[in-house]
């Protein structure tokens, strides 16, 4: 499985997991920081809140995937 997969899979409602990558068909982690959940995503990246280079491919990742646009995990949920 790719992460590709799982980004599709949280798309839809499924469960599904890399390594890397874990969903439980409602929320969405990139190791065990939740990136996404429902309908948003949580921008972890330069522009957001960055954590790393690979948590920031994953945000890009879902935002292409899912054509939502990150937001910066603050004003989305008051922080994590």
């Amino acid at each position: 499985m790719k992460n590709e997969d799982v980004v599709r899979a949280w798309i839809v409602g499924r469960v599904a997991a890399t390594k890397s990558l874990t969903t439980n068909g409602k929320k969405l982690w990139s190791y065990q920081l939740c990136i996404a959940d429902g309908d948003t995503i949580y921008d972890y990246t330069a522009s957001g809140e960055f954590r790393s280079a690979t948590t920031s491919k994953h945000v890009g990742l879902t935002a292409r995937l899912s054509g939502l646009t990150p937001v910066h995990p603050d004003q989305a949920k008051g922080g994590e």
